[in-house]
């Protein structure tokens, strides 16, 4: 197994079909694929050698497409950055991973060249840009006109593809390995729960360092669907793409989910010009999505299938699909589509307990995974990586029961989990009948110190446009569907809540006021 083998495979069987569209412009599965051996050609001459680490800061692109292709081709390692992240963060990512080159854009070359001035270990930075090259940088163009295609240097297996940095939030972010084998794997496990086939238009529109977004880009590649990409999120570009390209799948968080459906309901008249018959596959993931949020989109697009998917950068990245068969009328009555789903093929999942034991079906637990696709470890951290991963299984930090019909429901994750009074309460919970209040767009539920019940339950609110509330109707509300000691016992209104790149709440953000007294 190696990462670039569906290129290949596409750029013999189908060469004249068009591989990614970008900005308007198209380019063949033959055309992309000599680009992306002539930027290999390319990394090998600036000193490139297997298993060397490259990075990418940058927004979506053709280039960034490129990029993820040409730097296994010619043997490296892939070290995408964390849009999102500061300076220091990326400085330590790329002296951590002993990067050697950085590729960057024309959004990201100021920072790139702040941080190429400090980094001990970076050789070369290239320019993916528009403009003129800056001094000091190479020309990414440049470089694909000058160099000769180079064969694939056909790593593969356990190789290390790429490390993929997670966290960065509190303390300094883990660089997770994954290989080839693992990466793979991931997207073969995509394309056999129904998704992405030949005839998919993908719209990328989640970030492309992203992992979930990579795996897509994976999938797409073996079943030789089509590249849609645009730069960025935008509620409104993204559903003009939708319309433009004729895209027929997506992936995307829940807070993109609900700010698409409110772009098209403030925007009637445009909205009504826009065919979305062709979006079919709506696929969701990086954080829980409430069921209000599901049953506007079901409602908006109902000859749509859905699935959502569950995981982590450990797992390569998928444990778990809810499939399209469970976002039926049916699956909603029973509950089912209140979970994650079941096991992807390759994969087993247990739910245990602190000491590793599996506990009994509807037991909450930690979920604990086991298969092709877990981490070959934390790069430089082996204590880390003996804690994560335990007899071969991943201990994935989330809290979680499976039902007897093996499908898993996530509640929280465990450090996310509130303990007020000696009672368990999962945000995840709270924030679900939080959701379907009328005057609540958007929430996050922290626990915040407390005398009496050593954590109390806190909610942070974003209304709709031109809505109110009040403390007391909002735990009236919540009354209907949860127990009294979940009820959130204070709130503050919020324009919004601060997100990480691909949509998750930043809740140690909201935590920090309360807990760093």
């Amino acid at each position: 197994m190696y990462i670039t083998q569906g290129l290949h495979r596409s750029m013999q069987q189908q060469p004249d079909a068009i591989a990614v569209r970008y900005q308007g412009n198209g380019l063949t599965f033959a055309e992309f694929g000599g680009r992306v051996a002539r930027l290999a050609g390319a990394l090998r001459s600036l000193g490139i050698r297997d298993g060397e680490r490259v990075a990418m800061f940058s927004l979506n692109s053709q280039r960034f497409l490129e990029y993820l292709m040409a730097v296994p081709w010619a043997g490296g390692v892939l070290n995408p950055v964390n849009i999102r992240w500061s300076a220091a963060e990326i400085l330590y990512s790329f002296e951590d991973s002993e990067t050697a080159v950085l590729i960057v854009d024309d959004t990201y070359r100021d920072t790139g060249a702040q941080v190429a001035a400090d980094c001990r270990s970076l050789r070369h930075v290239i320019y993916a840009g528009d403009g003129e090259t800056p001094s000091g940088m190479l020309g990414y163009e440049e470089l694909i006109a000058q160099h000769e295609p180079v064969e694939d240097a056909l790593r593969h297996g356990n190789d290390l593809a790429g490390i993929f940095y997670t966290g960065g939030t509190t303390g300094f972010p883990k660089g997770v390995m994954l290989s080839h084998a693992n990466l793979y794997t991931s997207a073969m496990n995509s394309l056999m729960a129904g998704s992405l086939g030949k005839e998919a238009r993908f719209l990328h529109v989640m970030p492309m360092f992203h992992l979930a977004d990579f795996s897509a880009v994976n999938s797409l590649f073996i079943s030789g669907g089509r590249h849609v990409i645009v730069p960025s999120f935008d509620a409104g570009t993204m559903m003009e793409s939708f319309a433009s390209e004729q895209v027929t799948d997506v992936l995307l968080a829940p807070t993109m989910i609900q700010m698409g459906l409110t772009w098209l309901e403030q925007n009637p008249d445009r909205a009504a010009q826009l065919d979305l018959s062709s979006l079919t596959g709506i696929r969701y993931g990086a954080s829980p999505m409430s069921q209000a949020l599901l049953a506007r989109l079901r409602q908006r697009f109902p000859k749509a299938g859905f699935m959502q998917g569950y995981g982590m950068t450990e797992l390569s990245p998928a444990a778990t699909f809810l499939l399209r068969e469970n976002h039926s009328d049916e699956a909603v009555s029973s509950g089912k589509v209140r979970s994650v789903g079941k096991p992807v093929n390759t994969v087993e999942v247990r739910i245990v307990d602190p000491d590793g034991k599996e506990v009994p079906r509807n037991t909450v637990g930690e979920i604990a995974v086991r298969g092709p696709n877990v981490m070959l470890g934390y790069w430089k951290q082996p204590e880390a990586t003996a804690q994560a991963v335990r007899n071969g299984w991943m201990h994935t930090g989330d809290g979680g029961y499976m039902d007897d019909d093996g499908f898993v429901f996530l509640v929280d994750r465990i450090k996310d989990m509130i303990i007020s009074g000696g009672e368990n309460v999962y945000s995840a919970e709270v924030e679900n009948a939080l959701a379907s209040h009328p005057a609540i767009a958007q929430s996050a539920v922290i626990g915040v110190p407390h005398v009496k019940w050593g954590e109390s339950v806190h909610a942070v609110i974003v209304l709709r446009t031109g809505a109110s509330t009040t403390l007391e109707d909002i735990q009236a509300h919540c009354r209907a569907f949860i127990a009294g000691y979940k009820v959130p016992r204070s709130i503050e209104f919020r324009e919004a809540l601060p997100l990480s790149g691909v949509g998750k709440v930043l809740k140690n953000e909201l935590r920090k006021p309360y807990w760093n007294q």
